[in-house]
């Protein structure tokens, strides 16, 4: 008796389930133990890739609630991609429908944030503007459009997810104060860094991201938030290399 795929599949990611009847090793032998050590390490090797992919997570909930937690989700969202570097995309949303950490509101965020660190370090590679890009009389720099590197990464919540975020990975930073915090991802480098934004930045660089020019997105940004630091957010970008190209509109003569 041959052993459909759905089958195979839905036993292998779910040890409470049966091991299926019919299925033979090479020698034409049941596999049951077999197929019992492999579920095993397959289940154990998911888990320890949600610990890597989630640290943080797995900081604030500890490693033994980390490991229910990896089982329960691999059961309802199972692997769609041979790349390990996809797996976890579905986890904040996850962490929203758990009823039992309701109470510990930021987790989702947190957890996107980590995935948005995840997805800048396997971002496609791209050339940074000069440093003198944006050398250019004010007026010019308000008509500029940027091209923004594809592996800077935007999160805004309402939770102060970069201080939780430093506290769980920097000794000594201080405990987060209660409050909205949004964190631009660059990557300089190889390794993609966290930085908190000004009050507004997120609201600014969606803002370049429609293809606004920077005074067009100032005047929208500013107008909600009347401290946002224009200057502090462009520094940011620029050093951390998240500026591809900076394009000035010409006036029409």
């Amino acid at each position: 008796m041959s052993v459909s795929q759905t089958t195979f599949h839905t036993a292998l990611l779910d040890p409470s389930t049966a091991i299926p009847e019919g299925l033979l090793d090479a020698a034409a032998q049941p596999a049951g133990r077999r197929f019992s050590v492999y579920r095993n390490n397959v289940a154990v090797s998911l888990t320890e890739a949600m610990h890597q992919a989630f640290p943080v997570i797995t900081k604030l909930l500890g490693p033994q609630n980390m490991d229910g937690l990896a089982g329960i989700f691999l059961r309802k969202h199972p692997p769609s991609s041979p790349l390990m570097m996809f797996y976890g995309e579905a986890f904040p949303d996850f962490l929203t429908e758990m009823e039992q950490l309701a109470h510990l509101g930021y987790l989702p965020d947190v957890a996107r944030l980590e995935l948005a660190l995840r997805r800048s370090y396997h971002a496609a590679d791209s050339t940074p503007a000069p440093a003198d890009a944006l050398a250019v009389p004010p007026e010019d720099i308000m008509r500029a459009r940027l091209g923004l590197a594809p592996s800077m990464q935007v999160l805004a919540s309402d939770w102060p997810i970069f201080s939780i975020w430093r506290f769980n990975t920097e000794e000594d930073a201080p405990n987060p104060a209660p409050g909205p915090e949004a964190v631009l991802i660059t990557r300089p480098d190889y390794d993609p860094i966290p930085h908190l934004l000004p009050t507004g930045g997120a609201h600014w660089i969606a803002g370049l991201q429609a293809g606004q020019t920077i005074g067009d997105a100032f005047e929208e940004t500013a107008a909600k938030f009347p401290d946002f630091d224009l200057g502090a957010t462009l520094a940011l970008l620029l050093q951390g290399g998240a500026l591809t190209s900076v394009t000035i509109e010409r006036l029409a003569t």
